[in-house]
């Protein structure tokens, strides 16, 4: 089978990741895999389509900015887009984040209606059922599924950032007649959570699979010197409380309000001085004002990294990893940090606790800082949770098992389709 893979970027943060992981999955296989991304260079290894340029990415950012029209924007790429499908002629269209700053939907979603090719769509955010925003949990907002958005009270302040004018009326509107009456479209979820909401929204017409996203156990693993020396910890002498420096670990794509940098700060001023928070991520503004507000070195800066090795290095090096999102699907982050041994604490957000289970990590109530002090304390200077539990909870997240069953549902649809032919020929 042909399968098209569309997203925002491909091999950068956790979405992109997914994207090369099911490529190489699916290459293994015997498949015939394509690409396409809306930002930056296809590395040369991978067969696919570039959709977006620098030109057309800043004139679709200045009309959301000025007319709140993200993902309504980009017409002629689109256009050139859909002329590439036509010459590929795939089996099936596999959509991830449309939204991005690189695709006309309506455009794009008239295609598939009268291309009629099985599509399968992973939502990883909220985006395409809402008038604008990607996740609306922290504001508590239901509009979306109460007959539908308007009034925006954010839409100048959270992605996909529409400055000057409020649109999420119009986009509500154009989103549900564009994304609804695809006749062979089947919606995943990674996540429970979303999938329930999903089954509320204008989408509901679509059947929901949850597929919890895969990551590679093969790389995403404990340091084998680290593994030797837990064995038989037990029998081992404690080393003293002030010999110990602890590591505290966030990563992000991006530290914006809703992952919860606030919390991180609230820990650095609270926890003993024999912490250290290292913050994945930043960009170069927030290292700079982290760094001068943190001279005593309690919070240690990092920018963004695409080196997987480094970022698997600290997730090893780390005694917990912290997610203190407050609106999130189901972070890929939590899943990688078990994979490496190390426990985990969240927040009780969206889909969040669901990759954890009593043996690895400890999920605590939404922006309750004093619980969550309590609980990396506690993770850290007790040790309850060991390597061994947290690996065998991330086994149920091994790629290979969770693409595996994108390959079935790739070739359940093809079979839905073989039967439309049939039925309409009859």
């Amino acid at each position: 089978m042909k399968i098209v893979q569309v997203n925002t970027v491909v091999g950068l943060g956790s979405v992109g990741r997914i994207c090369v992981d099911l490529y190489d999955t699916l290459q293994k296989a015997g498949h015939e895999p394509y690409v396409a991304t809306g930002r930056g260079k296809l590395d040369k290894r991978f067969q696919g389509y570039e959709i977006g340029n620098k030109w057309d990415f800043g004139c679709h950012v200045m009309k959301n900015f000025f007319q709140g029209k993200s993902g309504f924007g980009s017409a002629k790429v689109t256009e050139e887009f859909i002329a590439w499908l036509e010459q590929i002629k795939p089996n099936i269209i596999h959509l991830h984040n449309i939204h991005g700053f690189y695709l006309q939907t309506e455009l794009l979603f008239d295609y598939l209606k009268k291309a009629d090719i099985p599509v399968i769509w992973t939502l990883h955010d909220c985006w395409p059922f809402t008038g604008h925003c990607a996740y609306f949990d922290y504001i508590g907002c239901e509009k979306w599924c109460l007959g539908g958005c308007y009034d925006c009270k954010v839409h100048a302040k959270v992605y996909p950032y529409a400055l000057f004018k409020d649109n999420t009326e119009k986009n509500y509107a154009a989103k549900k007649a564009a994304y609804t009456g695809v006749k062979n479209l089947t919606i995943v979820t990674p996540s429970r959570w979303l999938a329930e909401l999903v089954k509320k929204s204008f989408l509901k017409e679509y059947p929901v699979e949850v597929i919890p996203n895969g990551i590679n156990l093969g790389v995403f693993c404990p340091d084998d010197k680290k593994v030797e020396s837990t064995t038989g910890a037990e029998n081992a002498e404690p080393v003293r409380e002030k010999e110990k420096t602890y590591t505290v670990l966030g990563v992000a794509n991006r530290w914006e309000e809703r992952k919860g940098l606030i919390y991180f700060e609230k820990l650095a001023e609270t926890l003993p001085e024999n912490y250290r928070i290292k913050l994945v991520g930043v960009d170069r503004r927030q290292a700079k004002k982290l760094r001068r507000k943190y001279k005593n070195g309690k919070i240690i800066p990092i920018c963004r990294t695409a080196n997987v090795g480094e970022l698997v290095q600290l997730y090893r090096e780390a005694d917990v990893y912290v997610n203190a999102t407050l609106e999130d699907n189901f972070p890929t982050t939590n899943l990688e940090a078990l994979a490496c041994g190390t426990p985990v604490i969240t927040f009780s957000t969206g889909g969040s606790a669901e990759s954890l289970s009593q043996a690895c990590g400890v999920v605590v109530p939404k922006g309750d800082i004093q619980a969550l002090i309590e609980n990396v304390r506690m993770v850290c200077e007790k040790k309850p949770f060991t390597l061994q539990a947290c690996r065998a909870r991330a086994l149920a997240f091994d790629r290979n098992a969770r693409y595996k069953d994108y390959i079935s549902l790739y070739r359940e649809v093809a079979k839905k389709q073989a039967l439309f032919a049939i039925n309409g020929e009859l």
